[in-house]
Protein backbone atom coordinates (compact mmCIF):
# COMPACT_ATOMS: atom_id res chain seq x y z
CA UNK A 1 0.00 0.00 0.00
CA UNK A 2 1.25 3.15 -1.09
CA UNK A 3 2.10 6.50 1.17
CA UNK A 4 -1.50 8.16 -0.19
CA UNK A 5 -3.47 5.44 -0.24
CA UNK A 6 -1.84 5.11 3.85
CA UNK A 7 -3.37 8.38 4.61
CA UNK A 8 -6.71 8.10 2.65
CA UNK A 9 -7.60 4.73 4.63
CA UNK A 10 -6.82 6.64 7.76
CA UNK A 11 -8.79 9.23 7.28
CA UNK A 12 -11.48 7.29 6.75
CA UNK A 13 -11.21 5.10 10.04
CA UNK A 14 -10.34 8.37 11.74
CA UNK A 15 -14.04 9.65 10.81
CA UNK A 16 -15.98 7.12 11.09
CA UNK A 17 -14.67 6.09 14.81
CA UNK A 18 -12.96 9.81 16.31
CA UNK A 19 -12.70 8.49 19.86
CA UNK A 20 -11.30 5.23 19.54
CA UNK A 21 -7.21 6.45 20.17
CA UNK A 22 -6.58 8.15 23.35
CA UNK A 23 -5.97 12.04 23.79
CA UNK A 24 -2.09 13.19 22.65
CA UNK A 25 -1.65 16.23 23.89
CA UNK A 26 -3.90 19.14 24.43
CA UNK A 27 -6.78 17.61 23.64
CA UNK A 28 -5.48 16.21 20.13
CA UNK A 29 -6.10 12.53 19.14
CA UNK A 30 -3.58 10.98 16.98
CA UNK A 31 -3.53 7.68 14.48
CA UNK A 32 -0.17 6.21 13.77
CA UNK A 33 0.46 4.69 10.37
CA UNK A 34 1.21 0.90 10.69
CA UNK A 35 3.34 1.23 7.71
CA UNK A 36 5.05 4.46 7.41
CA UNK A 37 6.73 6.61 10.02
CA UNK A 38 3.89 9.06 10.20
CA UNK A 39 0.56 9.88 12.64
CA UNK A 40 -2.51 11.47 11.78
CA UNK A 41 -2.75 14.15 14.77
CA UNK A 42 -6.68 15.96 15.03
CA UNK A 43 -9.03 17.09 17.28
CA UNK A 44 -12.57 15.94 17.96
CA UNK A 45 -14.44 18.76 17.46
CA UNK A 46 -18.40 18.97 17.87
CA UNK A 47 -18.50 19.80 14.46
CA UNK A 48 -16.71 16.64 13.32
CA UNK A 49 -12.75 15.84 12.63
CA UNK A 50 -10.37 18.27 12.15
CA UNK A 51 -7.19 17.07 10.86
CA UNK A 52 -4.33 19.11 12.29
CA UNK A 53 -0.97 17.52 11.13
CA UNK A 54 0.13 14.25 8.96
CA UNK A 55 3.25 14.42 10.99
CA UNK A 56 6.67 11.98 10.73
CA UNK A 57 7.96 10.68 13.69
CA UNK A 58 10.85 12.21 13.53
CA UNK A 59 11.30 15.43 11.58
CA UNK A 60 10.55 18.60 13.32
CA UNK A 61 8.82 16.75 15.89
CA UNK A 62 5.61 18.92 17.43
CA UNK A 63 5.61 21.34 14.34
CA UNK A 64 2.27 21.28 14.56
CA UNK A 65 1.42 22.47 17.83
CA UNK A 66 1.03 25.91 17.68
CA UNK A 67 -2.01 24.76 15.72
CA UNK A 68 -3.92 23.96 17.81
Amino acid sequence: MGFISSISGALEIVAQNPHRWPTYLHSARRYLLGTFPFSVVYLDDPGGVKIVAVAHHKRRPGYWKARL
